[in-house]
């Protein structure tokens, strides 16, 4: 792999998204809107400070998985990747270029849902908010990295949608927004424990509420990134050059 390789495909994805405003709008201000919704749904009672953390974690990571899946499979099926690796381009430089590119703007999309949720739909946080924007943004580099390697697998963007009842959903159900963790069943309890977005949903749990110490969530955030470097490395391996 060759930094400036790297560097040079996450300005490149970087530029196509800037001429690309319903791009941004769906990264920057759906979630937002989303957020807002459930707490407006929950105005007159205490149920979005349960929930709210979970539901931050919740929407950043469904839209970057899937804005990240589509855009990277587009790359293949029309031949883009191709060209790419004829260069001296890697299947590594790619991948880290779009992970650096969509983990840019997680930033900026963390940034916006944490300060829309705390000071518009009034969510309180005991914590540290800059933590909390922290987890946030390792959140949203999950969906990213997860949505990668869905695009390297997939033939077509209906195949990507496919993928989130295997990758998303599931984390979805058992993370803990309908329920807490430690109330399921056993096994099901067992599996929640192995699935990365519990994790983000568990950090900012703790952040929000102060019921944690730093060093707990620092560990979650160890544990998230784990998760997004072992689906970035899994993604080199398996991408295909073009989609038949």
């Amino acid at each position: 792999m060759h930094p400036r390789l790297t560097l040079a495909t996450a300005a490149r994805v970087l530029r196509q998204i800037i001429h690309d405003p319903r791009t941004i709008v769906l990264l920057l201000v759906v979630p937002s809107l989303l957020v807002g919704l459930i707490a407006w749904i929950f105005s007159d009672t205490e149920v979005f400070d349960r929930i709210g953390p979970a539901v931050i974690a919740l929407f950043p990571f469904i839209v970057m998985f899937l804005v990240t899946s589509i855009a990277t499979l587009r790359e293949r099926r029309s031949g883009t990747l191709e060209r790419l690796l004829s260069l001296p381009l890697g299947k590594g430089d790619f991948i880290l270029g779009y992970t650096l590119a969509f983990g840019l703007l997680a930033v900026a999309q963390a940034v916006v849902t944490v300060a829309f949720a705390v000071w518009v739909c009034g969510l309180d946080v005991s914590g540290s908010l800059w933590l909390m924007i922290l987890v946030a943004v390792c959140d949203g580099i999950l969906g990213t990295t997860l949505g990668l390697l869905a695009s390297a697998f997939a033939a077509t963007e209906f195949q990507v949608v496919q993928f989130m009842p295997l990758l998303v959903f599931p984390q979805v159900l058992l993370g803990g927004l309908f329920l807490p963790t430690d109330q399921l069943p056993t096994v099901l309890e067992a599996i929640a424990n192995w699935l990365p977005l519990t994790h983000a949903i568990d950090a900012l749990e703790a952040v929000t509420t102060g019921s944690e110490n730093t060093a707990y969530v620092v560990w979650q955030l160890l544990t998230i990134l784990a998760y997004a470097v072992g689906a970035v490395v899994l993604a080199s391996l398996t991408l295909r050059r073009r989609t038949p």
